[in-house]
């Protein structure tokens, strides 16, 4: 219980999502009958944290709450039939957005463009949400953000709602009555104990332990034209919408840029201050002095950083303590140890063996 608070402590840059999704799925278990008060209270969502649909809420909250509807309204399914039942439209301004896109590619780059707006990952720089692979059984969607992919409930609600959404959206167009959507569909986790549900929705062949998050599509499908929107309207959301991305990026810490400086050359043992301001675009003395005018220091952030990388290495990823001390930018397996058991109180090797995400070691 130790090592799990001093986890929960650290001040990492947590991913948010839009509070349009908490609100809309509170909404749809209370109408499956789950109590209100008792999925904020556990969730730890305020009402207030939701009045706005585009305010932000922690991810990780938003997770609890999928945990809680699913046991309060004794569906384990219910982030599959939230995607199935809330249109995007719904939920956030990205949603209609992409209602008034003329064509399926139009409507995936505004999903990359304002990917941020749906769940921002904390970093100054833009994440994509999904991409256009092919293989020998043709073109794929693929869901390519890390946060998502790290989710199985919102990869499973994502999904069936781009479906779902899909299917409305040009359900009267003449060519698309002729098109299959999709033609398969594969998830990157264990095929559920309500797999027949994905199969219902999903009209399509399903596949669980895949290499990706992905759904097959018909090649007519990109050639797809919906009647072209006001674009009066149009131009009204586009600029909403950037506005609140402006917003978002002018928020982003001091700290969270420094953790995602260090990030690819904290293995090189160079994550210095001086490499992390030249990798930023700024002075040493200004880098410390935002920093300490957010109440912590580089020393800080770097040793928060080595310590919530390190436990994920060797107990999520099971690299060995060689490894994990080259990740984090440790010269020797020695030094590694002895910092590890200053953060934890125990050694590397006796949280690897003996401590488990399921024991608390990692949040």
């Amino acid at each position: 219980m130790i090592l799990h608070a001093k986890i929960e402590e650290t001040n990492l840059a947590e991913p948010t999502i839009t509070a349009g999704y908490p609100k809309a799925l509170l909404m749809f278990a209370v109408s499956r009958g789950a109590d209100r008060a008792t999925l904020l209270d556990r969730s730890q969502i305020a009402s207030a944290d939701l009045a706005d649909p585009e305010s932000r809420v922690p991810l990780s909250r938003y997770m609890a709450l999928i945990t809680a509807a699913a046991e309060a309204t004794h569906d384990k399914a219910v982030a599959l039939h939230f995607g199935e039942a809330v249109r995007m439209q719904d939920i956030t301004l990205v949603g209609l957005v992409c209602e008034v896109a003329e064509t399926p590619v139009e409507v995936l780059q505004q999903l990359n463009r304002y990917a941020s707006l749906l769940v921002d990952e904390g970093s100054d720089k833009p994440s994509m949400l999904i991409n256009v692979t092919a293989d020998d059984r043709g073109a794929w969607i693929e869901l390519v953000s890390h946060i998502w992919c790290s989710h199985p409930p919102m990869i499973e609600a994502e999904l069936t709602r781009l479906v779902c959404n899909t299917r409305a959206t040009f359900g009267a167009v003449p060519e698309f009555q002729s098109i299959r959507l999709p033609l398969a569909a594969e998830f990157a986790y264990p095929e559920p104990t309500y797999a027949a549900e994905y199969e219902r929705v999903y009209k399509a062949p399903i596949m669980f332990g895949s290499k990706r998050n992905a759904l097959l599509i018909d090649p007519r499908f990109a050639l797809l034209h919906q009647p072209p929107a006001d674009q009066y309207v149009f131009g009204v959301l586009n600029k909403r919408a950037d506005e609140l991305l402006k917003q978002l990026e002018s928020v982003v810490t001091t700290r969270a840029k420094v953790e995602r400086a260090l990030m690819p050359i904290l293995h090189t043992g160079n994550g210095n201050m001086d490499a992390t301001a030249a990798r930023l675009g700024i002075g040493r003395r200004t880098l410390l002095r935002r920093l300490k005018d957010e109440g912590t220091t580089f020393e800080h952030v770097l040793d928060e950083l080595r310590r919530t990388l390190a436990l994920g290495y060797l107990v999520e990823r099971k690299c060995s303590v060689n490894e994990t001390a080259y990740l984090v930018g440790f010269s020797d397996s020695t030094a590694f140890s002895r910092a590890f058991k200053r953060w934890t109180g125990v050694s590397p090797r006796a949280a690897q063996e003996g401590l488990t995400r399921d024991q608390g070691l990692v949040g």
